[in-house]
């Protein structure tokens, strides 16, 4: 058995005003034909799952291409054709294969294009015909459209938040697509639609955790495939933004469908739970000080590179820097300026800078900082954490300031903080630390969790502020809860 593998990855923030362009892409991976076998072996990443499971069955796994951009703006056109060329040019030069496994995102839009995985599915579709098995894994925040429903055979998307999972969805879809060219496996999706946005949520807690206890138990059924609670990505101006349910049973559409609309119902009936309870960085650091068990970690989710902000916000640096703190450390704010100023100083010396603040003004005004160089570092590291362990990492010239008692972490690429190799490169012990603030919105869980006393979220003005009311959506199908009230047929 002979399959091919690709990955085209992008969550797009429509309220960023940074394009996604090929140089984003770039900047991450673009990766062809064995380069990708290479990259992705013994990572825990969708595709380090496939290249898994083909190896431990025997089977020819062919790299077509692969890229990912980090979060920003609507991908451009040139950038949007130039995915779907390397796309199908990978498909045929890998040439005859008996099954097609791609790793897609779900929440990827580029100028004219409201659905990009819709439209890449679409265009392998129309390459390869509908014969050849098409197993389609994709992130818990997918907007799940009619055209993702209508050519995949399969849609599997992860079912925690932190995203660990990825690696096991990688792993599952080879196996099911050796199941469909064996004919064992005949599969039959449903997909059931909720009026209904959730800001991000993770599924450690409830009720997220209890809409995929409801899968889980739908999953045991005899003849159900998979059970998929997809959360949206909020943050997507587009008419198909919303809640769905997944689920696949092999040859029986009815069952697939029962367990879409029970898991469906369940969401709905707990969709006041999932309002945000927020705090503001002023109000989270007063927790923090009181705490008497120790490290208490922020994580400011309004400012989470991970969708598509900036990562150069202040609101929680700034109140740091003013609330008379010892012991406590802030990893990091994105800001290649003051990075390569720092390094031109060098280790010892005091800079004057201003300090964040320089994309726009939604996300704080520059901080005038006066700093002790502490460390320089390359950025390079190798992830850690169960989501995306095994991964190299490079954040470019990158400095541990100290100013006011915390130590600042300035970085020159923009990321969302998974784990706690970036403070380990500039000598930080966090599990030593009192106070340690991150921008994340809840990817760090999976990492920061077991070493934790505590977790305080804190929100702000952003692009990925919890209180999604604040957003002016234009395209939305209305109504939609919680911008209008619903009565639900």
């Amino acid at each position: 058995m002979r399959i091919v593998i690709a990955e085209v990855m992008h969550e797009t923030n429509t309220f960023s005003n940074v394009p996604t362009t090929r140089e984003l892409f770039e900047l991450w991976e673009w990766a062809k034909g064995d380069e990708i076998l290479k990259a992705h072996s013994g990572v825990r990443d969708f595709l380090g799952g496939m290249i898994e499971k083909a190896r431990q069955r025997d089977i020819e796994v062919v790299g077509a291409f692969a890229t990912n951009a980090y979060p920003a703006g609507t991908i451009t056109k040139e950038t949007f054709d130039s995915l779907q060329q390397e796309l199908l040019a990978g498909m045929e030069a890998a040439g005859k294969v008996d099954a097609i496994c791609l790793s897609l995102h779900g929440a990827g839009v580029a100028e004219g294009v409201d659905d990009l995985e819709g439209a890449l599915l679409k265009a392998v579709r129309q390459q390869v015909g509908y014969d050849i098995p098409l197993i389609v894994t994709l992130d818990l925040h997918a907007n799940v459209t009619d055209v993702m429903i209508t050519e995949a055979d399969i849609l599997l998307g992860v079912h925690l938040y932190p995203h660990t999972d990825c690696y096991e969805r990688g792993l599952e879809a080879v196996e099911l697509a050796e199941q469909m060219v064996k004919g064992e496996l005949k599969p039959r999706m449903y997909r059931a639609t909720l009026p209904l946005i959730i800001p991000p949520s993770t599924t450690n807690l409830s009720p997220a955790k209890d809409i995929n206890e409801a899968c889980y138990k739908w999953e045991r059924e005899p003849g159900m495939i998979d059970c998929a609670f997809f959360h949206g990505f909020p943050y997507t101006d587009i008419p198909e933004l919303g809640v769905t349910v997944v689920a696949v049973a092999n040859n029986d559409e009815e069952l697939a469908k029962r367990a879409a609309m029970d898991v469906a119902d369940l969401i709905w009936n707990k969709r006041e739970e999932f309002a945000p309870k927020v705090l503001s960085p002023k109000e989270g650091l007063e927790l923090a000080k009181a705490a008497t068990a120790f490290p208490v970690v922020l994580n400011e989710t309004s400012d989470n590179p991970g969708g598509g902000t900036p990562g150069d916000g202040t609101y929680l640096l700034r109140a740091m820097l003013e609330a008379d703190l010892q012991d406590a450390c802030f990893g990091f704010i994105y800001d290649p300026e003051v990075a390569a100023y720092a390094h031109e100083q060098g280790v010892g010396a005091t800079i004057e800078v201003k300090l964040g603040g320089k994309t726009d003004k939604l996300h704080g005004e520059p901080i005038a900082l006066t700093a002790y160089v502490k460390s320089l570092t390359d950025g390079k590291f190798i992830v850690s954490s169960p989501m995306g362990e095994g991964t190299p990492t490079n954040l470019g010239k990158s400095v541990r300031l100290q100013a006011n008692g915390v130590d600042i972490l300035v970085c020159s690429v923009k990321t969302q903080v998974l784990d706690e190799q970036v403070f380990l490169l500039h000598g930080i012990d966090v599990t030593q630390s009192k106070i340690v603030c991150l921008k994340s919105s809840q990817h760090f869980r999976a990492s920061f969790e077991p070493i934790s006393a505590e977790i305080i979220t804190v929100d702000s003005p952003g692009l990925t502020t919890l209180l999604v009311q604040t957003f002016d959506y234009q395209r939305l199908n209305r109504p939609i809860y919680p911008l209008d009230p619903v009565v639900r047929s």
